[in-house]
């Protein structure tokens, strides 16, 4: 049997960037992945395809709603939807391929097939075709990610009632699209269609979307996609979801109890994932799972057999690719015997529709519930000279901070680029910065970012500038 310091199951962001980081610490390392391509669910069927679609959409809805006021007149639009799908499959094919480019530069043995436990230092690999055989390994680090889930009754059979997997590969954009969940995948898949030109309404069972993030987000999202002609009904619970031909029907009950039934052609089920473990045979070492099935592990993402980790979508904590990314390199520092740092805390998140959304720290919602005293202070895009000159007025940024010592524990934004501008709120609070060390710092004009700088101002001593 071929013999490795580390063994990684599973090829996703988590997966791939552990290897990677344990090669460059001298292991020998083996990553397990049983599709042909590597790059998990992120780079095939989910954060990559779906920000080349986005980004398509987005280009055509500026086309068709937004050149003539900028004075470009672009005459009668047509969308090539083949093309589109097209370029989308030529985005994921390039980025897959980089991935086995740095798979062969780190000299990792790629193995494919399924990887499971014979015993704590022993893995069979089941590859689609040809003998399993197996390998012996000192640790090794579990990083299977996620699945789409879905609840009795919105059972998808992968034709109309679709996951974000067949969500990213239609033949056609549909004429009426529901959406069940109004959390990250559903409004961005949502977003996408809408821009090209379907009828999208969301159903969601909370009364608000994103619930995880900021409230004030969610109500601003949801202002602004109403605009673009999305629907919502919220506090609707999902019953049952049929199809009869190219039609589906969804049937539900409102706050009240009240029956309500909507058609489409397309239904997308988007109400979260759950961590992905079969075929691991997890039970063969002992390793347990909680309610929700993800494994159980300590604060060094150890489980509890020695040798054994667990990162990304099959542990707590937010399913986030780069949370993911963060967690296999502190696995693989952790086993060199270095002392690595990650706070889950300073996790951001962000939902790719347009405005973008991002977030990093404790919402107000959190700081209430913890009896934590804090102040507000905020800036609208709306009153940027550069979000003016670019036609993005829509949104905000939030920040709170501790009303004695002035430390920033969130930051909330929605408006032009928050996707990146999340960054500089992420950094300063690594640091401990206050919110005056922001409004205090020169930020570029005419910028987005001076956007949170006039909010930190606001929140330090209600000095924002611009407002």
């Amino acid at each position: 049997m071929e013999k490795y310091d580390v063994v990684v199951i599973g090829s996703g962001p988590g997966g791939y960037v552990c290897a990677i980081r344990c090669a460059q610490l001298g292991m020998k390392t083996a990553l397990i992945e049983k599709y042909q391509s590597l790059g998990g669910t992120c780079l095939n069927v989910g954060c990559i395809p779906s920000k080349a679609l986005l980004d398509s959409s987005e280009h055509y809805h500026n086309a068709s709603k937004r050149f003539e006021k900028h004075g470009i007149k672009t005459g009668t639009l047509e969308i090539d939807f083949a093309q589109m799908i097209k370029r989308k499959s030529e985005v994921v094919e390039q980025t897959v391929a980089g991935i086995d480019f740095l798979m062969k530069k780190n000299k990792i043995d790629v193995l494919r097939g399924v990887g499971s436990f014979v015993s704590a230092n022993e893995i069979n690999v089941t590859p689609e075709k040809g003998k399993a055989f197996k390998i012996e390994t000192t640790n090794t680090v579990i990083a299977t990610g996620s699945k789409p889930n879905f609840f009795p009754g919105m059972e998808p059979d992968k034709k109309r009632i679709i996951t974000s997997t067949e969500a990213l590969s239609l033949s056609e954009i549909p004429k009426q699209l529901i959406v069940i969940g109004g959390g990250v995948i559903g409004l961005e898949l949502g977003s996408v269609y809408a821009r090209l030109g379907s009828q999208v309404s969301v159903v969601e069972f909370l009364d608000k979307i994103v619930p995880t993030m900021d409230e004030t987000l969610g109500k601003e999202l949801q202002r602004v996609l109403k605009k673009e002609g999305m629907k919502f009904f919220l506090e609707h619970r999902v019953e049952k979801v049929s199809v009869k031909g190219k039609v589906v029907t969804l049937k539900a009950k409102d706050k009240n109890g009240k029956a309500v039934e909507m058609t489409g052609d397309y239904c997308l089920v988007a109400v979260g994932r759950k961590p992905y473990t079969e075929g691991l045979g997890l039970d063969k070492v002992g390793i347990k799972t909680d309610k929700a099935g993800r494994i159980e592990v300590d604060d060094n993402l150890k489980t509890s057999v020695r040798g054994i980790y667990a990162i990304g979508d099959v542990v707590r904590g937010a399913m986030l690719a780069h949370k993911a990314e963060e967690e296999g390199v502190y696995v693989a520092e952790f086993m060199a015997g270095q002392k690595p740092h990650i706070d889950h805390n300073l996790i951001p998140g962000v939902v790719y529709t347009w405005p973008e959304v991002a977030s990093v720290g404790k919402t107000e919602e959190q700081l209430k519930e913890g009896n934590v005293a804090y102040k507000v202070g905020s800036f609208p895009f709306r009153a940027s000279g550069r979000a003016r000159a670019s036609m993005d007025i829509d949104g905000l940024i939030k920040v709170l901070a501790d009303e004695k010592t002035d430390e920033i524990l969130g930051v909330h934004m929605i408006g032009p680029r928050a996707a990146d501008m999340i960054a500089e709120a992420v950094v300063a609070m690594e640091f401990k910065a206050s919110a005056e060390d922001i409004g205090r710092i020169t930020h570029a004009h005419p910028t987005f970012t001076e956007a949170f700088k006039e909010a930190a101002l606001d929140a330090s001593d209600k000095r924002a500038l611009h407002t």
